[in-house]
């Protein structure tokens, strides 16, 4: 149902963010220059991106339950502005208070407004419901999230509250994240099988990408857990942060062309 996969949502969103936030309180200035997993941001240019989206995520939905709408482009370029010309200390400091401030927001939310609730997010065709609206944040989070971890551990995992919710919405996202045409015109039937949580299905690289079932001959076979195929479509799939259990059968694409395909954004 929709509600319970809204109330899955909020749960984890407030679970990652308490984690989040109980390292970055404990974050020295030295540790927010430091790199992060996004390659050309340092940890507090991350919590700066997650900061101001937590802004403009609560600007979106406080529209949505008031009536009056998106707040627009102009708005957002406002926040965005803001949130860069600020110290690495107040970046840290300002994700703490404006991501709070949206999950409580989120979890402030009654039953009719988890089910009936409709929120423009202002780039998607039709406004969406809570659960999808909070399942985007939730894998903005996440993933920005693990950005933050791997700058201090290069084996950080997403938060496996996050995992089974973000793999399940992950065929609406695939189509904008792969980029088939690095495979120079070779066209690519995958089955892929992932763990914690198992699930099996297909991947398609022909003119776009897309998940389908899986396929009874496929050209080759992936095999890895389900946090590192969600980092993987996303970007975030570097031979150092790629776990030994990830294996890919077959000769008709390798890793490094999974790569090309998924270069981040």
């Amino acid at each position: 149902m929709t509600t319970d996969r809204a109330e899955a949502t909020i749960k984890a969103l407030r679970t990652g963010h308490d984690e989040l936030a109980a390292l970055v309180g404990g974050f020295t200035s030295d540790d927010l220059a430091r790199p992060s997993g996004a390659s050309e941001w340092d940890i507090s240019q991350v919590l700066s991106h997650l900061g101001s989206g937590a802004e403009i995520g609560l600007a979106t939905l406080e529209g949505a339950v008031a009536g009056t709408g998106n707040p627009g482009g102009e708005f957002n370029q406002s926040v965005w502005a803001r949130w860069n010309a600020m110290s690495p200390a107040e970046r840290a400091e300002g994700f703490l208070t404006a991501n709070e401030a949206l999950v409580l927001r989120y979890e402030g939310l009654d039953a009719a407004a988890r089910a009936d609730l409709r929120i423009d997010l202002g780039f998607l065709p039709a406004p969406v419901d809570v659960a999808t609206a909070g399942g985007l944040r939730l894998s903005e989070f996440a993933h920005h999230a693990w950005d933050v971890k791997v700058g201090f551990d290069p084996t950080a995992a997403l938060a496996p509250e996050a995992t089974e919710l973000l793999l399940d919405q992950i065929a609406m996202l695939i189509g904008f994240l792969g980029k088939p045409a690095a495979l120079d015109g070779r066209q690519v039937a995958l089955a892929v099988h992932v763990t914690a949580p198992d699930r099996s299905f297909g991947l398609g690289l022909h003119d776009t990408a897309a998940l389908t079932d899986t396929p009874a001959e496929p050209d080759a076979v992936l095999t890895a857990p389900a946090e590192w195929w969600l980092r993987a479509v996303t970007g975030r799939h570097a031979p150092h942060h790629t776990p030994a259990t990830v294996a890919l059968t077959g000769d008709a694409i390798t890793l490094d062309d999974l790569r090309r395909v998924f270069p981040g954004f």
